[in-house]
């Protein structure tokens, strides 16, 4: 849906490399992310997966304050695309979406214009409820995919509207465009099926 809609979509997760190739890759889905930062593995030659720290925590800790395990702050991460987005000419939005701890950091990094969607009932909402003030973007909360989907949707398409009124374009080709690539069916169904992972 968001990639229809024009979105760059990047991944920034604390799992690891062969988990998301692999599930990206079995869904069809790798081509559609520009970027992955997680943590580098690799499959070794007796059949075990080997994981390594995103940030080298032994020799250089990232020394966030934050709630971000020791091998990867998502908040560095952030700040490191959002560099690479202000060197651009036309102002980007960021919306970010988590879960765990370790993506309440980056919710603080986020600046006004950006939005932030904590998974409702999970550790980044609880500790954004708490410190909501410290929070710049907008918040949103979901709790299941049509939530998540939902606000989604709405987000891009304001963003596209907001974007089309500053230049003077048209936004109402894009919205239905991106309206008729929402996934039919509820996400639990469309990946309910074990994954089968070759070793």
């Amino acid at each position: 849906m968001a990639l229809f809609c024009r979105c760059d979509l990047k991944i920034v997760s604390d799992a690891n490399v062969f988990f998301i190739d692999t599930i990206l890759k079995h869904h069809g889905l790798k081509e559609c992310f520009s970027e992955i930062n997680t943590n580098p593995s690799f499959v070794d030659e007796e059949g075990r997966l080997r994981i390594f720290p995103y940030h080298d925590f032994t020799e250089h800790p990232h020394g966030c304050p934050h709630p971000c395990p020791p091998n990867m702050c998502k908040g560095i991460v952030i700040e490191r695309i959002q560099a690479s987005l202000s060197a651009m000419e036309e102002k980007k939005t960021i919306i970010y979406m988590g879960d765990g701890l370790g993506d309440f950091c980056p919710s603080l990094k986020l600046g006004d214009g950006d939005y932030m969607l904590p998974r409702k009932d999970f550790p980044v909402w609880d500790l954004v409820c708490k410190n909501r003030s410290l929070i710049k973007a907008e918040v949103c909360e979901w709790s299941n995919g049509e939530e998540f989907e939902h606000a989604l949707l709405h987000f891009i398409t304001k963003i596209t509207i907001d974007k089309s009124n500053t230049n003077g374009n048209n936004a109402a080709q894009l919205y239905s465009d991106c309206k008729v690539q929402t996934m039919p069916g509820s996400s639990h169904q469309a990946f309910s099926q074990t994954l089968y992972v070759p070793h």
